[in-house]
């Protein structure tokens, strides 16, 4: 009897997680754009990011500017070229975790070809927040993310399958 009342109380104790996306940062929904990075005229090498939330996914373009050719490869050609990455984040206190794949332009899975592949994993410091502004400090780089939003919208959730 008592295995029987174990595994009944057991069983009633455990729930599953819904297949529905979570809500994410309210603050953060909708896309923003990095128009001038800090020093860009003085860096050999700069990154300019877009992002777009949507609920609690983020969908990021990497843009690259290379003053010189460091790499002898054909991906790098004339020193300007763009990288995607799709995944969620998380907001925790001043700190926005990211745990993203990069992509393909279509936001499907990019396993192979030029630039990176793999997993984009950057770790921010929220320093100021604004409804049209934010600031982001990479918590592996020194140069500040200045970015302004560029469209508001608000999370949706839709059915995770």
């Amino acid at each position: 009897m008592w295995p029987f009342l174990l595994m009944i109380f057991l069983l009633s104790a455990c729930k599953f997680n819904p297949n529905i996306q979570d809500e994410g940062a309210p603050f953060l929904q909708g896309s923003w754009t990095e128009t001038q990075v800090e020093h860009q005229d003085s860096l050999l090498r700069y990154q300019q990011h877009d992002f777009r939330f949507d609920c609690d996914s983020v969908y990021i373009k990497i843009k690259t500017h290379a003053k010189t050719k460091m790499e002898a490869d054909t991906c790098f050609g004339d020193g300007e070229w763009a990288e995607y990455a799709r995944g969620i984040y998380i907001v925790r206190n001043d700190s926005l975790f990211i745990e993203a794949t990069y992509t393909h332009a279509n936001w499907k899975q990019k396993l192979s070809g030029c630039h990176h592949i793999g997993q984009y994993l950057p770790r921010f410091a929220i320093t100021k927040q604004r409804e049209d502004s934010l600031e982001l400090r990479n918590l592996y780089s020194k140069i500040p993310v200045k970015l302004k939003r560029t469209a508001s919208s608000s999370c949706v959730p839709k059915q995770i399958y």
